[in-house]
């Protein structure tokens, strides 16, 4: 199921940079990604968050010890991103999916959170094949999906977590783990989240 074009996702994030910085930030990374947590790298490690938003994920990862790279097409967002976290050791860049432009692996763990579900259908299959070519061998993508009916103000699907594990496995990616996470941290009844997780294979 679908709600609105691509052309409004981007425009959405722009305009409502300051607001969801508010609302993003007042969540930590450990509460969100909880299910996860045990699946990170030991530091040092190279990390990559795609579609990065406010950069909460991103500037969690730097505290851990880990070199970060953190993606964003929406320049809105990339500058509350700074401004929020400006001490963080994170280089920020612009770039999208499903091309990922300038983006250069390997990377130890590549997280998309809250990201897979604005892509159309037509684009996931390279999307994901783009994502296990920046994993290094034995790298760990994670996924957190937002499922539910999709908002009507921006473009967004209810993707199945098994149809993220059919893509990764057409890339050469292991499924480690799907993981209901039940309830929205932000208290939306009508929505919930899967996460999921895949891994490079060694060598």
């Amino acid at each position: 199921m679908e709600r609105t074009s691509g052309a409004g996702v981007q425009a959405y994030y722009a305009e409502s940079a300051e607001q969801l910085g508010r609302v993003y930030e007042s969540i930590s990374f450990e509460s969100v990604h909880e299910a996860l947590l045990d699946l990170l790298p030991d530091a040092p490690a190279r990390a990559l968050d795609v579609g990065a938003g406010t950069g909460r994920d991103a500037a969690a990862l730097a505290e851990r010890g880990f070199s970060v790279d953190a993606v964003e097409p929406v320049a809105e967002l990339r500058r509350v991103a700074a401004r929020l976290h400006a001490d963080a050791a994170v280089t920020w860049r612009e770039a999208e999916l499903p091309d990922l432009h300038g983006v250069q692996g390997p990377y130890d763990v590549v997280l998309l959170s809250a990201v897979w579900m604005h892509l159309p259908p037509e684009e996931r299959p390279a999307a994901m094949r783009r994502l296990a070519e920046l994993l290094a061998p034995g790298g760990t993508l994670l996924i957190t999906l937002r499922r539910g009916e999709p908002p009507a103000d921006r473009r967004m699907f209810d993707i199945p977590p098994e149809e993220v594990a059919g893509h990764g496995a057409e890339a050469g990616l292991t499924l480690l783990r799907i993981v209901d996470e039940g309830a929205d941290r932000l208290g939306r009844e009508a929505v919930r989240w899967n996460s999921v997780a895949l891994r490079r294979k060694q060598g």
